[in-house]
Order: C-alpha cells, then sequence, then structure tokens
C-alpha cells in the first residue's frame, strides 16, 4: 500500500510525522510526545489517564494497520509505540522541567536498551500488541524511577 501521510493510519503511526526522519526516529517520536504530555498534563490527572488509556488502546490497532505501509515487524518509522511509551511514564508525575528531563532519558534508556523483560516482549510478541507493550513496559520503568525520585 502506498504511503500518505494525510492516510490517518499513517499520520498517526509515524507520530505525526515525527518517525519519518532518517536518524534516530524514536528519539524524535519521543521528543513529538513529550510536547503532547505537556499539553495534556494541563488537565486532571484522570483525563491525562484516560487519554493515556485511548492512546494505548487505540495503538494496538494503529501500528497493527500500519504495518501494510512497511517491509519489517517493527519498523523504526512506526512511533506511535514510543507516544504510549512517554504517556505512561508520566502517569501521576508533576511536569517540571527536571522530571520531563529525567523521564524522557529514562524512557529512552529502557526503549534502546530493552533490559528484562522488555528485550524478551520485543522478540516474542509481533503485530500491533507486540510494537505498543515493549515501549509501555519501558514506560512503566520509567515511571517507577520517576516516582521514586519525586518522593525522595
Amino acid at each position: 500500500m502506498k504511503k500518505n501521510i494525510l492516510n490517518p493510519i499513517f499520520l498517526l503511526s509515524t507520530g505525526f510525522g515525527s518517525g519519518l526522519v532518517r536518524y534516530a526516529p524514536g528519539t524524535f517520536g519521543s521528543l513529538a510526545a513529550l510536547i503532547l504530555v505537556v499539553f495534556f498534563k494541563q488537565f486532571s490527572d484522570f483525563i491525562y489517564a484516560l487519554i493515556t488509556l485511548i492512546v494505548i488502546i487505540s495503538g494496538v490497532f494503529i501500528c497493527n494497520k500500519a504495518l501494510k505501509y512497511f517491509k519489517n515487524d517493527d519498523p523504526a518509522a512506526i512511533v506511535w509505540d514510543e507516544f504510549a511509551g512517554i504517556f505512561v511514564s508520566f502517569l501521576y508525575i508533576e511536569t517540571t522541567n527536571t522530571n520531563l528531563l529525567l523521564g524522557f532519558i529514562l524512557f529512552r534508556f529502557f526503549d534502546i536498551l530493552k533490559p528484562y523483560p522488555i528485550g524478551l516482549i520485543d522478540k516474542k510478541i509481533k503485530g500491533g500488541l507486540g510494537i505498543m507493550l515493549d515501549d509501555i513496559v519501558a514506560g512503566l520503568f520509567t515511571l517507577i524511577l520517576l516516582q521514586i525520585y519525586v518522593i525522595f
């Protein structure tokens, strides 16, 4: 199927085009997601959590559908999973500059290095769920460390 940035599935899966950069598309997708986090964190924690849930649930569908545009199982251009992971990273976390920077660095660390069980999930689970799940777990790891940082 022809790639078309105006196609909603292609647009969303590539993080509004942020995943189409040649180098480090996951990092650029994470930065784009961070901008949305700052915007959506203006609302209540409940609304932010609801938006995060929508990003996750829709992401499985979006990533699964987007696979027909690409030639491999987890294309770098699909960065909706980074959006989900970044959104999870900041659940119930105040968006100070320090927290945003630390959360971004921690999320990229977990997403790139894929420590256990993230790497196992990445290898074993395929399709839209597989694309999404390793980043969601990376987001959960980030969230836990951010919570510890905020508490202490």
